[in-house]
């Protein structure tokens, strides 16, 4: 296990003033990009605050706000035995070092480890997010991912039968599943709607001229549903009507269900969708867009989707749990069922031939963002729950 070489002086004394925060998380970048505002938060709030991950770019980003890093030797996709054993041991003795008043656990393998080694280390307080049950959790027929999902469950209880623990979900649907397996206790629920948009910063602009653009960002995932979003452009692209289908995003090749290179390839040579690769500025790329989709196959509450109804864009999306958490059906967007390409392609079609329609449906989406999906809100509610674990008083 390596620490960063942030200084430790300054550290002690501020832990011995403050309560000490430990993030646990499998990538940095993810925290970067869904939990830093709350990490900052928590940092200028005066609590002491620490992130445990495996390495990456990231990392600097995280140190030069102030946050002391600590680099574990994890894995987002490892199954080997001894590989994982390995993991926990060094989570277990960061925790027997820090002795951190509160650790909060995002992402699966993070809090099925985390809930464990907290419980062995006498962590005091555990908070969990639930961002999402994530890919075992998908309804399927294979053998491998019916296997890991009761294996999962099984981790669950015990990851979060901690004392004192708090599991934040995203939408209901994730909660009443871990509920029903009894995983989760009622009095450890607390409910918050997304990690927030910045309101400022995804903020309406006028609509793009020329054709009708409909946008989709996200990771490039079979089970974001984008084989629907490619087969749908090759629907519309057959009925005409000249609308564009704009792709962004890179492959995850750690992921089993990734889209492979030579596929992505094979679609941009096809000439049905505009692929323009990973995206970095997210609201630059909805304001060149008329409507917004996420075809996925279950979410938690998926960002994308915020921030394009914060960006004042109408949203086609699927049925299912955490995409149907975030539209309101009808009047911000339109749900269309999974795994069918016809029924995205005839949403995208209705919206496409209406521009009042994607008028109004996106000052809806504006106005649901503003009242639900607040950055402010969304963390002034995680710091109460850390506030309420750790004994420490709001300031």
């Amino acid at each position: 296990m390596q620490v960063s070489a942030a200084s430790r002086d300054g550290q002690a004394v501020r832990a011995n003033q403050a309560p000490r925060l430990l993030f646990f998380i499998t990538n940095p970048a993810f925290l970067v990009s869904h939990r830093l505002p709350l990490a900052i938060a928590a940092r200028d709030a005066g609590y002491d605050v620490h992130v445990a991950s495996m390495g990456g770019p990231a990392v600097a980003q995280l140190e030069a706000l102030g946050l002391t890093h600590h680099t574990l030797p994890l894995s987002r996709t490892s199954m080997r035995p001894w590989t994982e054993a390995r993991s926990f041991w060094a989570i277990w003795r960061l925790l027997r070092r820090l002795r951190p008043a509160v650790v909060h656990a995002v992402t699966l393998k993070s809090v099925l480890y985390g809930g464990i080694a907290c419980r062995l280390a006498r962590v005091p307080a555990y908070v969990v997010a639930i961002s999402g049950l994530g890919y075992v959790f998908i309804q399927s027929r294979d053998l491998k991912r019916r296997v890991l999902r009761r294996l999962a469950l099984v981790l669950y209880r015990l990851a979060l039968g901690h004392a004192r623990c708090r599991v934040i979900f995203q939408n209901p649907s994730d909660r009443d599943m871990l509920m029903r397996a009894g995983a989760v206790r009622p009095g450890q629920v607390v409910m918050i709607r997304g990690s927030g948009v910045d309101l400022d910063q995804f903020s309406p602009r006028p609509l793009p001229d020329g054709p009708v653009v409909v946008a989709m960002a996200a990771r490039l995932l079979r089970d974001k549903g984008v084989e629907e979003f490619v087969a749908a452009a090759r629907l519309s692209a057959a009925r005409g009507g000249g609308v564009i289908w704009r792709l962004a995003g890179s492959p995850d090749l750690e992921n089993p269900a990734s889209v492979q290179d030579a596929q992505l390839q094979a679609w941009q040579r096809e000439g049905v969708i505009d692929y323009v690769g990973e995206c970095h500025d997210v609201a630059a790329f909805y304001a060149g867009a008329h409507i917004v989709t996420l075809p996925s196959y279950r979410e938690g509450l998926p960002k994308s989707l915020i921030e394009a109804a914060a960006c004042g864009r109408p949203v086609v999306t699927t049925d299912v749990p955490g995409c149907r958490d975030v539209i309101e059906p009808g009047v911000s967007g339109l749900l269309v069922p999974a795994r069918d390409a016809q029924a995205l392609a005839d949403a995208v079609a209705r919206l496409a031939a209406d521009a009042d329609l994607r008028t109004r449906m996106g000052a809806a989406g504006r106005a649901l963002a503003e009242r639900d999906f607040g950055l402010q809100g969304v963390v002034q509610a995680h710091l109460a729950v850390y506030d309420e674990l750790s004994g420490k008083h709001p300031l």
